[in-house]
């Protein structure tokens, strides 16, 4: 007897402003974020902006040398203290002047010692759950979060394999793409290649070996696992090393809800991270690395054909869908699950969606 078809998610999980407020009180809140890169807050004082689920929030590296996080909230009378980057020897609110400590503490404020019982050794900054991962900085507003090794089983030791000098890279750019779309329908075109032949020509004639292909979840996890040879050396669209280790392979590390990992052949890495604008609009980053954030001909190549051709030709895709979403005649269809899986399956856009609905529908 045949096991009954899955059917993709109703449409309402991409195009209902309710949903999307819900994923943003809860979802976004709850999961690990991407921050930024170790390399931007390398000294003491150095700091940066980001935004997570609605919240403006800052890194900055502490007296103590520790990373840390905070809400970007004066705890006095709620004016946000810095914007954009930069190094500083405390945080100072521009509203009252009340000053902060590079660990959070209140230091000073005009005329607080003139208020009875005023103990300033009460009052600090909102902490943030920080982790580095191999250099990235990821964030979580859930105080009770699982660590990440948790969430991502094995991908901090595979990246290490992957990618021996992970810990010596810096980016080299950040490719900042607009899509007109919700989130998910652009991280599900991400997370299947069963458009690829016939959407992406140089991606899989000139990086990776179709045939090989495939993509699996990793279990008691939230990853996704890409899996492929690279093309033959003499059609690849770049000249790769293939005397490192792995050389001749690609894998990429999908890290739920919002980012991943991608390792070229040739040991080439480059990441993708998400923002979440509102319930039709997302931004794309498209992070490419080398050691010491050295230019690289060949990677600033790669990254203008990348931009090019399979950016591109994702960004038609992805803001068709969006349309085509709002048709009052679509009608979700059976996703295409292989037993065998492979390149031509959607058994990664199956447990992508059972995400989805654990997160909203609970």
């Amino acid at each position: 007897m045949n096991a009954p078809l899955v059917h993709s998610l109703d449409a309402r999980y991409y195009i209902d402003p309710a949903i999307f407020a819900a994923e943003r009180q809860g979802l976004f809140a709850r999961t690990w974020q991407f921050a930024g890169h170790e390399c931007q807050v390398r000294n003491t004082g150095d700091y940066f902006t980001f935004e997570i689920a609605g919240e403006s929030l800052f890194c900055i590296r502490g007296r103590d040398g520790t990373l840390r996080s905070f809400y970007n909230v004066c705890q006095h009378r709620a004016h946000q203290l810095v914007e954009g980057a930069g190094t500083t020897r405390v945080v100072v609110c521009p509203y009252h002047a009340w000053t902060y400590e590079l660990s959070g503490e209140l230091r000073a404020g005009p005329n607080i010692n003139a208020v009875p019982g005023f103990d300033r050794t009460q009052i600090c900054l909102t902490p943030i759950r920080t982790e580095v991962f191999h250099g990235f900085i990821f964030v979580n507003l859930d105080d009770n979060a699982a660590p990440m090794d948790d969430w991502y089983p094995g991908v901090r030791e595979e990246l290490g394999d992957y990618v021996p000098q992970i810990d010596t890279l810096e980016p080299l750019e950040w490719v900042e793409i607009p899509e007109k779309c919700n989130w998910k329908v652009s991280v599900e075109n991400y997370s299947e290649c069963y458009h690829c032949a016939l959407n992406h020509p140089t991606f899989a004639t000139g990086v990776i070996r179709p045939e090989t292909y495939d993509i699996q979840p990793t279990a008691g996890g939230y990853v996704l696992r890409h899996t492929t040879e690279c093309q033959d050396f003499s059609k690849m669209s770049y000249p790769i090393d293939a005397s490192v280790p792995h050389g001749g392979e690609y894998r990429s590390f999908f890290l739920w809800p919002m980012f991943s990992f991608q390792v070229y052949p040739g040991n080439v890495l480059n990441t993708y991270h998400w923002r979440a604008h509102d319930v039709d609009n997302c931004t794309v980053w498209r992070g490419w690395y080398t050691p010491g954030g050295v230019d690289s001909e060949v990677i600033r190549r790669l990254a203008i054909q990348d931009r090019a051709t399979t950016v591109e030709e994702d960004i038609r895709l992805v803001e068709s869908v969006a349309k085509g979403l709002k048709s009052r005649g679509y009608r979700p269809g059976p996703l295409v699950l292989d037993p065998a899986c492979g390149l031509n399956s959607e058994h990664s856009i199956r447990k992508l969606q059972q995400w989805v609905r654990e997160a909203v529908d609970g």
